[in-house]
């Protein structure tokens, strides 16, 4: 998740998220794409901004890259806040549910 500060320039948010797609696959990750949430109202004030631009990018990096893009991140004006989260795996398909058996009746004494 990356939120940009509202003043900021089209232009320059695509330069942020190129930097952060080249960061990531140059350091051997697989970059998945962009998903442009549009300019939202924040929560609660963040350095005097109520509102701000959000991304989600998605991809996969080993841990080096990913400590990279965050550097990168970090440092980059225009950018209020970020997060990575790591995605959990995919569950396999569910395998078909077991027929409970059925309980067996107590035979009466004979």
């Amino acid at each position: 998740m990356l939120l940009i500060e509202p003043e900021v320039a089209e232009e320059r948010h695509t330069e942020i998220i190129e930097r952060t797609k080249a960061t990531v696959t140059e350091g051997g990750g697989t970059w998945h794409g962009v998903e442009p949430w549009g300019k939202r109202k924040l929560a609660y004030e963040i350095n005097h901004h109520a509102d701000a631009f959000y991304y989600v990018l998605t991809f996969d990096a080993p841990v080096p890259a990913l400590e990279e893009a965050t550097r990168v991140l970090r440092i980059t004006d225009g950018v209020l806040r970020y997060m990575a989260v790591a995605k959990p795996p995919a569950k396999a398909a569910a395998a078909p549910a077991e027929k409970a058996e059925e309980p067996k009746q107590a035979e009466a004494p004979a």
